[in-house]
């Protein structure tokens, strides 16, 4: 399931070619032929993600939630932003500094570099890809497309999503003003002092209250797993006996991790590595988490072998050595 860098992301292709334009809204599959009826023919004026959730905004009032869920994809096509990042499965992410700031393969800031448009294709979801074949524009939608999202320079398709709807301002606020703080959009120590206080105010396991969305808005399986062990935390410490100051750097870090994923396009977990090992990491999963998906292997810091159980529905991945 795509996690909170991966809806940023795409907030940002729509806020830099879709904002500001008419846009001419269908569903090809049908699904959603009485919503997109809606808002077909306004302009759109804001891109907003808030965790797992995206929301954009036209002048009619009225706005269109998306919820990608586990299998929900945008595909996007025509002049639009691509970064070198999202090339980066070739292992073309140059390093990081002392403030965390990713570099692309020129060198410079890779959100900074995502640039003019250019005529592309890309898929974003949980990882991105991009396509340079050769297409006619606008491309005939294939497959089950629930929303079309066009305007007289870029396409978006939208493909199996948890929630597609449109909903008024009140609607939207109400939803919102339910989701946890995000990284990304809240800040400041009123803000981390608050979250801590939810974190440590439960009976309930820490590695449940992380993926609760009402806590914190854009953590899934993959941040939980890999918060813990950069804390080295006991997925099953109760809130209550997780210290203050450890829940406060927990925020801390996954705002860290976060703005990560959103320069790189990658859930990139592990710091400090030399520019060969970033750009390994960056090829393969297998060498960009520190527990996740690594069960049976020996931990990457003593050597005991990771375990994986199920907690709140989903794996959990961690090493019961250094997380004891």
């Amino acid at each position: 399931m795509p996690e909170g860098h991966s809806v940023h992301r795409i907030a940002l292709q729509f806020s830099r070619n879709f904002v500001g334009k008419r846009v001419a809204v269908s569903s090809p599959q049908g699904r959603f032929s009485s919503g997109a009826a809606l808002i077909d023919g306004a302009t759109m004026v804001d891109a907003r993600a808030v965790g797992k959730q995206m929301f954009l905004e036209f002048d009619n009032g009225l706005w269109l939630r998306v919820h990608l869920g586990i299998y929900g994809a945008w595909d996007f096509a025509g002049e639009i932003t691509v970064d070198d990042t999202i090339r980066s499965s070739g292992g073309r992410i140059g390093q990081t500094n002392q403030h965390g700031t990713v570099l692309d393969s020129r060198g410079e800031d890779s959100i900074a570099s995502m640039g003019a448009p250019r005529r592309a294709r890309l898929r974003m979801s949980e990882s991105e890809k991009e396509d340079d074949s050769d297409f006619v524009f606008p491309p005939e939608p294939v497959g089950a497309v629930r929303a079309r999202l066009l305007t007289d320079t870029a396409v978006a398709d939208l493909r199996g999503p948890t929630v597609c709807e449109v909903l008024d301002e009140h609607a939207v606020s109400e939803i919102i003003a339910g989701l946890g703080p995000d990284p990304l959009v809240d800040d400041g120590p009123e803000v981390e002092e608050s979250v801590a206080r939810d974190l440590t105010a439960k009976q309930t396991p820490i590695g449940v209250l992380l993926m609760d969305q009402s806590v914190i808005s854009g953590i899934g399986n993959v941040y939980r797993a890999e918060l813990l062990f950069r804390a080295r935390l006991n997925p099953h410490t109760p809130g209550t006996r997780v210290p203050f100051d450890t829940a406060r750097r927990l925020w801390r870090d996954l705002a860290h991790l976060l703005e990560v994923g959103v320069r790189t396009g990658q859930m990139m977990t592990m710091d400090d590595l030399s520019p060969e090992d970033w750009a390994r990491a960056m090829a393969s999963r297998e060498d960009r988490h520190w527990v996740y998906k690594r069960e049976g292997l020996p931990c990457r810091v003593c050597g005991t072998h990771i375990v994986m159980e199920m907690m709140a529905g989903r794996k959990l991945y961690w090493c019961p050595r250094c997380q004891a």
